[in-house]
């Protein structure tokens, strides 16, 4: 597979909530980037904090819009959009939608480094609205 390849593979994985599948396309080093500069390493972490976004986000997407390879470095553009769950259930306004871009470095068919570029200020908010009401 070429990096763009394993790179589309990676995210029908992410859109198929599959973590094992995602594991599987990791290098055992692999280094996650959120949107806010933190670095997460190692496939087996990962594991754990992907099951958790898709507990939070069971309808988590991210639609490819444009893909740019140059190398093992690839590059895409597009929406990503979600539902955070709050206590199971799916309420519309918790539903998001975002442009968003994406970095990943490609290894020997594995991607050693996932970089999300989005600007995560609605789920953010999302988000706190609920940890308020829990506080109370």
């Amino acid at each position: 597979m070429t990096p763009a390849q394993t790179v589309l593979t990676f995210i029908d994985r992410i859109n198929a909530h599959d973590v094992e599948g995602l594991c599987a396309l990791m290098s055992a080093d692999h280094r996650f980037t959120d949107s806010v500069g933190h670095s997460f390493h190692g496939r087996e972490g990962m594991q754990t904090a992907w099951t958790g976004y898709f507990a939070w986000f069971p309808d988590y997407q991210i639609i490819v819009e444009d893909l740019l390879e140059q190398g093992n470095l690839v590059l895409v553009t597009g929406q990503a959009s979600g539902t955070y769950t709050v206590q199971g259930k799916l309420a519309p306004e918790n539903y998001w939608e975002a442009p968003a871009a994406w970095k990943a470095r490609v290894e020997d068919g594995h991607l050693t480094h996932w970089q999300v570029y989005a600007d995560n200020h609605p789920v953010r908010e999302i988000m706190k609205k609920y940890e308020t009401q829990e506080d109370d």
